[in-house]
């Protein structure tokens, strides 16, 4: 830290301590969408009548939220706060036994932190994202209960007794493995980001969703456990000079396949059971998936049941018609899968509101598909000044990296934005850079900086600029 660095912490932390300037922030408000507006939006698609109707539910949520929280603080600062000067239920009974619960839940406190679905997004809640709450999270592990969701067909419970995995195609030795066969391999556990191609798509146009929830929900970082592909296409006797690429099967009904460059899927692909210390979860692929680091999520397929060496693309339906790029002249790019380096400040962020001026800690996540993230700058002016962020250990290759910067807000209007550099050089665009090179017609690989935009009045909401 220089001299200068210290001097600026020194000063702001002499701001905390003022009681003026203990700064408060108000959670993004959760259910604000009836479900008479849902219905509508599933039924016939979300139009500008029908975004207009969510924003106000949005707003009418969050003022009401603000008006909630103000008398709690307002008692905590009188001349003595009950929560201190008199004896809690907690301190004067007999708290709950061990393993009243024998798998732990979070508290009834964090009840509103769950996955939520994004009104009018499918036609069907079987093909659908569940969203992870970004916005509730800390460091960079996503809690297994919180990762996103993403099916074609819906999920199911696998028997991990009967399930099998086939690997065939330009091998020596096709062979069935079952569970207890794949468990008995040497193993590997590593920490790796999962984002969908089409995160943060619904922004290509305009300014659709209010929170980090929605705009970059679909991501989650965990640390999964499974024997490397290398390991199991070695065991197979697979021909890596005839043999280019991979395709990949799921087991679900939607016929999922996908097909993986072999070259670096051998360098640190995954046939994953476990993820964060115990089995998957069955949404998010139990009891086995392919771990493809820093490429789409689609392309990491759950309930994997086949692996095929060959030597050449299958363009299969979910890579020829969908997760492709249309590009300005009407051309479908094919095979961008690599998730380029990106960033977002979770707080303060859209739907959240500052109830104070002074000292706030500003938050948020980076990562890169192609490496590690080597630095992220804030901007609190729309991009006419940058400041580096503090990068917190452990910086991680195709992982999330957690930054955070000190801000003293004075009450004046703000945008807040997030731009991350990799290790390759590789620079997080502006939103107008991106759309002056793939235009506004994509869904997915949006990259973009991502503004969140502070009234004088403490709120904060979703923006688009340069």
């Amino acid at each position: 830290m220089t001299k200068k660095q210290f001097e600026i912490s020194k000063q702001d932390i002499h701001l905390v301590e003022k009681p003026t300037h203990r700064a408060r922030l108000v959670k993004a408000p959760e259910h604000f969408v009836p479900q008479s507006l849902i219905a509508e939006i599933n039924s016939a698609g979300l139009d500008e009548n029908r975004r207009g109707f969510l924003r106000k539910g949005f707003m009418s949520a969050l003022a009401g939220t603000s008006a909630g929280l103000a008398a709690p603080f307002a008692v905590a600062s009188g001349e003595g706060d009950p929560a201190i000067l008199e004896k809690q239920e907690w301190q004067t009974t007999l708290g709950k036994n061990v393993a009243t619960m024998p798998y732990g839940i979070p508290s009834i406190y964090e009840a509103n932190l769950i996955r939520r679905e994004s009104p009018g997004l499918t036609r069907v809640s079987a093909a659908s994202v569940a969203f992870t709450p970004l916005q509730g999270l800390f460091g960079t592990i996503t809690p297994n209960g919180l990762h996103f969701e993403r099916h074609h067909q819906g999920w199911y419970n696998l028997n991990p007794e009967t399930h099998r995995l086939m690997v065939n195609g330009l091998v020596k030795n096709p062979r069935v493995f079952t569970m207890n066969d794949l468990m008995r391999l040497p193993s590997v556990s590593r920490t790796h980001f999962i984002e969908c191609g089409a995160n943060t798509g619904l922004e290509w146009g305009n300014v659709a969703v209010p929170t980090v929830q929605y705009t970059h929900g679909m991501l989650s970082c965990c640390e999964f456990t499974g024997v490397p592909l290398s390991v199991l296409l070695q065991e197979c006797g697979a021909d890596l000079k005839k043999g280019k690429f991979l395709l990949a099967e799921g087991g679900d009904g939607s016929g999922m396949t996908r097909t993986i460059n072999l070259d670096s899927a051998l360098n640190d692909t995954i046939v994953a059971w476990a993820m964060n210390g115990e089995m998957l979860r069955p949404e998010n692929g139990f009891p086995l998936r392919l771990v493809v680091p820093g490429v789409q999520g689609v392309s990491w397929v759950k309930w994997l049941r086949r692996l095929e060496v060959g030597d050449m693309p299958w363009n299969s339906k979910d890579e020829a018609v969908h997760y492709i790029d249309l590009m300005p002249n009407g051309e479908h790019r094919q095979f961008t899968s690599v998730q380029e380096c990106k960033s977002v400040i979770t707080t303060p962020s859209g739907g959240q509101q500052l109830l104070d001026k002074g000292f706030y800690n500003v938050s948020g996540m980076a990562w890169s598909g192609r490496g590690k993230v080597k630095r992220v700058d804030v901007s609190f002016d729309g991009g006419n000044n940058w400041h580096t962020a503090r990068l917190e250990t452990p910086i991680l290759t195709k992982s999330i990296t957690r930054f955070n910067i000190d801000w003293v807000w004075d009450g004046s209007p703000a945008i807040l934005q997030s731009r991350a550099v990799d290790d390759t050089g590789y620079i997080q665009p502006s939103i107008k850079t991106l759309r002056n090179v793939r235009g506004t017609r994509s869904i997915y690989h949006n990259n973009a900086i991502q503004s969140w935009k502070l009234d004088t009045n403490g709120e904060v909401s979703n923006v688009q600029v340069g």
